[in-house]
């Protein structure tokens, strides 16, 4: 019989629902069925496209007797880190400083209070390497509850005021500001940790370093427009890491976007679940390396890429699913395997190639016959461009049929707010950038869906100015309500629509947002909290400034707040971010690769940001010409208005900037104090760091 996630939005939930434990979703009622019963609270967070969270699962959660323990003696949660990353981050916390690691599944043990006691992630079902059995630790934890409560007590409560403790975040000095010093110090900083062997940062595994590669990008043009010598050094860094990613085994080489993270140190073997963030954020920093440099390979992996997203993310409603799961079956009714989709063994390209083909595209894809990854299996890398290039699209364009026969990863169709609006700001800016207009199109589609559904949808929103955090099928799921990053990464993802659209009601829905941001989610000390101020009370109120998988919900606000006010001239909003900015000076100096996004920020701040107002009639051609150049401006951090100064301008950006001699102009402008306009694209790609077309 199905149990209480039956109905549950999430897919991730909802793949629980005919577990024989009998799972609550995280609400109140599953803390009063546990003091009614006075039994302990075991909490197991994962995510659906998370390949343990499923080993888990059909080991202990599927498993009759493992199941009666839970039922007898717990009250059991499931909840979706991806829906919930408020529950996530707390109790994560917990694990990572009971433990010394985290991960997922997220295994976590809870007084009647929400407090935890005990912590761990991953449990098989009998004793290894030194961890016990699931069944073992139940078992301990029943017994420690019935028998040492009074401990267990104090030890929940031990820890709940250690993570209050540690929550305290250093509170810059007075009027401190993230500062061309500490955006120079942040640079050395990566210079030092950079992998000039292999590209990245750091040892195995390794992460794309999407938000740490778009600061670089940023410094990049900073030093580029005064001639420093470090713009070589930086650029060779963002080239390599950019490069390295592309052609190893991380970058999906028949149908384009990345996976999670490489398991290796040279980028060849992944960890196979594709994630919409990654793509979003990976998309835009291939766009600005293109941008910056024009590299063939940079608008490859664009282009694959965006494709990639309208073939595979779309979801019918017009917005972008969370996740394409890791496992998949290797033959239709086998039980799923991690990477059996995207494996290759040299006989199955001579079976779907031949014997020319096959034995050619082995050496071109690095496909051995001991393997790469498993089972004699490899994944497929691109190391070198190929010396026929018609030869690969046609092998290229057989494989992917071939794979498409394959039984497909499951897909996480949930939509999240956030990363839809990282995907909406980097497809947007691509469409207009590469002369796609069907990318701008479905941005615009993502961002139609969010209004109309996530906008406003929660019970508790009177005002109808709340995101909704996740949506399924066109509902949204109001009990997931919008946290810090949902706002500032969909204002994020607004800002860009209007300036590549012109539209002004996607600036109005941006202020919109921020309004919120500086309303409910800000600090006493220029800083945000993750969550609102009316947000569920837990057991603390979550505030991590610094960047995971994806930017903070801090950096983006801040990033958010200045391109609003450049757009606008609001002093409040830019005021906002530069105290935001401010408070994270001395943490960005010291660790640049997990403040990645506020570094990229600071860039903007310290750059003005440059603000181009192009006014000319929409349907001249030379309008036109002057906005292409002024959205492929590297000035960091620089927003584009167009408008015609015979009717009256949407924003304030483009007040009083009139016509040269008939003709359409560009002003480039910091703090709306403009230098003298010019007319032409050349001119105009001088003072912006435009790239000649």
């Amino acid at each position: 019989m199905p149990n209480r996630l039956a109905g549950a939005a999430s897919p991730y939930l909802a793949q629980h629902a005919d577990n024989p434990v009998d799972w609550w979703p995280w609400c109140d009622e599953a803390f009063e069925e546990a003091r009614r019963r006075d039994v302990p609270v075991f909490l197991s967070v994962g995510y659906s496209a998370c390949h343990w969270c499923h080993v888990m699962a059909h080991e202990s959660f599927e498993d009759a007797a493992t199941a009666a323990l839970l039922n007898d003696r717990f009250v059991s949660i499931k909840v979706d880190r991806e829906e919930r990353p408020d529950v996530d981050a707390v109790y994560m916390e917990a694990t990572v400083a009971l433990t010394g690691h985290g991960g997922w599944p997220m295994s976590v043990f809870l007084d009647h209070d929400g407090r935890p006691f005990y912590a761990g992630t991953y449990f098989p079902p009998q004793p290894r390497q030194g961890m016990p059995s699931f069944t073992m630790l139940l078992t301990s934890i029943d017994r420690a509850w019935r028998e040492q409560r009074e401990e267990l007590g104090a030890a929940a409560r031990r820890i709940t005021d250690a993570l209050a403790e540690n929550a305290a975040l250093p509170v810059g000095q007075d009027g401190a500001e993230l500062d061309v010093a500490a955006l120079d110090a942040a640079v050395d900083v990566l210079t030092r940790q950079y992998d000039t062997s292999a590209g990245g940062f750091g040892g195995a595994p390794k992460f794309p370093p999407s938000m740490t590669l778009e600061h670089l990008l940023r410094a990049h043009a900073r030093y580029a427009a005064v001639g420093d010598e470090r713009a070589g050094q930086v650029l060779a860094m963002i080239e390599g890491t950019s490069e390295a990613m592309a052609r190893g085994g991380m970058y999906d080489q028949l149908g384009g976007g990345f996976a999670r993270y490489s398991v290796d140190a040279d980028w060849a073997v992944p960890h196979f679940e594709k994630m919409l963030y990654d793509n979003a954020l990976l998309l835009r920093v291939y766009l600005h390396w293109w941008r910056a440099t024009g590299s063939p390979l940079a608008q490859r992996v664009v282009r694959e890429t965006a494709e990639f997203l309208l073939r595979e993310m779309r979801t019918a409603e017009g917005g972008f699913a969370a996740a394409l799961d890791a496992d998949s079956a290797p033959a239709p009714g086998a039980p799923p395997v991690e990477g059996a989709f995207y494996a290759w063994t040299p006989e199955q390209l001579v079976e779907v190639l031949g014997d020319d083909d096959g034995p050619w595209a082995a050496a071109l894809l690095a496909v051995t016959r001991s393997g790469t990854f498993e089972h004699g299996s490899s994944v497929l890398q691109l190391r070198r461009d190929p010396d026929d290039e018609a030869r690969w699209q046609r092998v290229r364009a057989a494989l992917l049929a071939a794979r498409e026969q394959r039984p497909r990863p499951a897909r996480d169709d949930k939509v999240v707010a956030a990363w839809n609006g990282l995907a909406i700001a980097a497809l947007a800016e691509a469409g207009a950038l590469l002369d796609e207009p069907e990318w701008v199109e479905a941005a615009m589609a993502a961002g139609d869906l969010l209004v109309s559904v996530h906008l406003g949808a929660g019970p508790d929103d009177e005002h109808g100015d709340r995101l909704t955090r996740v949506s399924r099928d066109g509902v949204a799921g109001v009990h997931a309500p919008g946290v810090l990053e949902d706002h500032a990464d969909v204002a994020e993802g607004f800002l860009a629509l209007y300036q590549v659209t012109g539209d002004d009601a996607w600036l109005a829905f941006a202020g919109v947002l921020l309004d919120v941001v500086l309303a409910h989610f800000g600090d006493e000390d220029g800083g945000f909290h993750d969550t609102a101020d009316d947000a569920e009370a837990l057991v603390r109120r979550p505030q991590d400034p610094t960047d995971n998988a994806v930017p903070s919900g801090w950096s983006a606000a801040a990033g958010a707040l200045l391109g609003f006010a450049a757009l606008t001239g609001s002093g409040e909003h830019r005021d906002a971010a530069g105290r935001a900015l401010g408070r994270l000076r001395r943490q960005a100096v010291a660790s640049p690769r997990f403040l990645g996004w506020a570094l990229a920020a600071g860039e903007a701040w310290v750059a003005g940001p440059a603000e181009i107002a192009v006014v000319g009639p929409l349907d001249d051609p030379r309008t036109a010409a002057l906005r292409r150049t002024a959205l492929a401006a590297t000035a960091p951090g620089a927003v584009v208005a167009v408008g015609d100064p015979a009717e009256a301008p949407p924003v304030p950006l483009l007040h009083d900037r009139p016509l040269v001699a008939g003709a359409p102009a560009a002003y480039v402008c910091r703090g709306f104090v403009c230098e003298r306009p010019v007319t032409d694209q050349a001119a105009l790609a001088a003072l912006v760091g435009a790239r000649a077309s």
